[in-house]
């Protein structure tokens, strides 16, 4: 009896967590497809870092919104990888076309590939989308598509673009549980040389359990409406707004 119990025990708490617990044993070993399941997430989390993001591809996504394609001054994946310096500065060639770009606006979005490329090519799009929706009040700059960027690029683009803030959507680091996680990044007067003390994140927006992109777009207009009216960003600002509960959260009348 105690073992029917302790059962539904660690099955009930394995349905509260994404965590790899209670797997079970065939002899000494795992089972079969718990082995599986665990090189299948292994394999994808591989993927989403070595991946490629099409700019291309994203750009027609975002049609008719005006577009600059950019990168880093790291010249591929791997040395992106070894190289997270190279990461946070633009190269030559994109230091010159934002040059030549229109100046000035209230926000400036980057949308960065990041450590998964494939969450920004599945999600960044629709994320985009609702964050522009929070803040229709405000201009907003080209959008820009950035490839082996870091968090910290947003700062050279949105100190060449003239933007008061700068908003980089970025593919997180895949773990084993989720692979295609994003993560937005919000910085009050970019300019390079800005530190990650100086920036607030939204974090863990995905499909699987993680913040919804309306979620997330509704705490970044809230931050970003108080960036611009206490001029700056980062530790000093603190997300406390009041949480909206849902009607079954609330209780009966």
């Amino acid at each position: 009896m105690s073992e029917v119990v302790n059962d539904e025990l660690w099955a009930q708490l394995r349905r509260t967590t994404p965590a790899r617990i209670a797997l079970g044993r065939v002899g000494h070993a795992l089972p079969l497809a718990e082995v599986l399941d665990f090189q299948l997430a292994h394999a994808r989390a591989r993927d989403a870092v070595h991946a490629a993001l099409d700019g291309a591809a994203l750009a027609a996504e975002l049609a008719p919104l005006p577009v600059l394609q950019v990168e880093s001054d790291a010249p591929d994946r791997a040395t992106y990888l070894r190289r997270p310096d190279l990461g946070r500065r633009l190269s030559a060639r994109s230091a010159a076309l934002l040059a030549a770009a229109s100046k000035r606006c209230d926000v400036v979005f980057v949308i960065g590939d990041g450590l998964s490329a494939t969450g920004v090519q599945a999600g960044a799009v629709r994320l985009l989308r609702a964050c522009m929706a929070e803040l229709a009040d405000l201009t907003i700059g080209p959008v820009v598509i950035a490839k082996a960027a870091r968090v910290a690029l947003a700062d050279p683009v949105g100190e060449a673009l003239g933007a008061r803030v700068s908003v980089m959507i970025i593919g997180e680091r895949p773990g084993l549980s989720v692979h295609d996680s994003l993560g937005i990044y919000m910085t009050f007067g970019p300019r390079s040389g800005r530190s990650d003390a100086e920036r607030n994140c939204i974090s863990n927006i995905h499909g699987a359990g993680g913040l919804s992109p309306q979620d997330a777009a509704r705490t970044l207009g809230w931050l970003l409406r108080e960036a611009l009216r206490r001029q700056l960003s980062g530790v000093e600002l603190k997300d406390d707004q009041t949480p909206l509960l849902s009607a079954k959260e609330q209780g009966p009348a």
